[in-house]
């Protein structure tokens, strides 16, 4: 029989992957030994607002992930619940749950890559700039703590409005000193996803079969997809041009309206948000020609942010492809892009600023 002293250690150390205590109160059990026996080697992954819409099912889908040996949940409400519930799952990653602002030192510290999809959802009627005050507030204290605790993780932006709170982003990062553009990206794999499934439908083909590169930002007429780039190569119609461009463009919005008020693109975001990290996680453990699509630090145009196709690597970003041969119609897009998008950094840029 087990002598009592590690029983109540075995049993501090379940208790502790659910809601990790202060070191104070853990005596000789250190948060870092908090692992399950068997868990496998991989990378430590933060969700920061993983109780709501998107964070519950990408937390779910990280969870599946079999390159995440430690999953840190954190959000300011219901963090322990959702925890509990995940941590059920007979997958190798080790789940821990953090409960507001006192905890998020201890869910960022050591981290190798934070998702934030933490903020308000849009509801009908809403813009991704009526967004803005509440989100803006709520990544810059995350982008504050992660800075001060887990400085060269991977850091993947999806709140939105994603055009203003990586440059939010950017700036708290360059005053704490630790900004490193090619650890900061937005997320717009959704965009891509989209594209991707409603350009198949128009092809009659599997969308995993298709890549469509979506560049600009990641709202409304910023979101410009290359038709033209297709792969496999397909010559649209004009009319297949407006409505597919649009489609993409407005693919949130349909959504939204969908739902009637009950949400926004919650299951869809998390599915794409995954992948992404997915692709970053790979990218961290050297496999080679990793390339998506991300709203990055660039000089691709004469913006300071821009999303388009990246090769990510063990530092991150580690190559920014151009936008190669546009055709008049985008081009035209393209201006329009960048003139919505022009404003949206400043915004961001003028919130930390100010």
């Amino acid at each position: 029989m087990l002598p009592s002293s590690q029983v109540n250690d075995r049993i501090a150390r379940i208790a502790a992957h659910l809601q990790p205590p202060n070191d104070s109160q853990m005596g000789g059990l250190r948060r870092e030994n908090c692992r399950a026996k068997g868990a496998s080697g991989g990378f430590k992954v933060a969700v920061l607002g993983a109780a709501g819409g998107i964070g519950q099912p990408l937390a779910m889908l990280m969870k599946m992930n079999p390159l995440v040996s430690v999953l840190h949940l954190y959000d300011v409400v219901n963090a322990p619940g959702v925890t509990a519930d995940i941590s059920h799952m007979d997958t190798s990653a080790v789940v821990r749950g953090f409960l507001g602002q006192q905890q998020l030192e201890d869910a960022l510290t050591g981290m190798d890559l934070v998702i934030i999809p933490a903020g308000v959802p849009r509801k009908p009627g809403m813009t991704r700039d009526d967004l803005f005050n509440i989100n803006a507030g709520i990544v810059k204290t995350l982008c504050e703590g992660i800075a001060k605790c887990c400085p060269k993780a991977i850091v993947n932006v999806i709140s939105n409005p994603v055009n203003s709170t990586v440059p939010i982003a950017a700036e708290v990062f360059k005053k704490a000193g630790t900004y490193d553009p090619k650890l900061l990206l937005g997320v717009t794999m959704l965009d891509v996803v989209r594209a991707n499934t409603f350009v198949a439908e128009v092809l009659g083909l599997d969308p995993r079969e298709v890549d469509v590169p979506v560049v600009g930002g990641h709202a409304g007429v910023t979101i410009l997809p290359l038709l033209s780039q297709v792969k496999p190569s397909f010559s649209f119609t004009p009319k297949e041009i407006d409505y597919l461009t649009d489609r993409i463009q407005n693919g949130g919005t349909e959504v939204v309206e969908a739902k009637a008020g009950a949400g926004s693109a919650t299951l869809s975001m998390a599915y794409a948000a995954v992948k992404f990290a997915d692709a970053c996680l790979r990218g961290l453990r050297g496999d080679a020609g990793i390339v998506q699509c991300a709203y990055v630090a660039s000089e691709v145009t004469e913006l300071p942010f821009f999303a388009s196709k990246v090769r990510l690597g063990r530092t991150g970003v580690e190559e920014i492809h151009p936008l190669g041969p546009l055709n008049e119609y985008e081009r035209a897009g393209l201006e329009k892009a960048k003139k919505e998008l022009a404003g949206s950094i400043q915004k961001g840029v003028s919130f930390i600023r100010k």
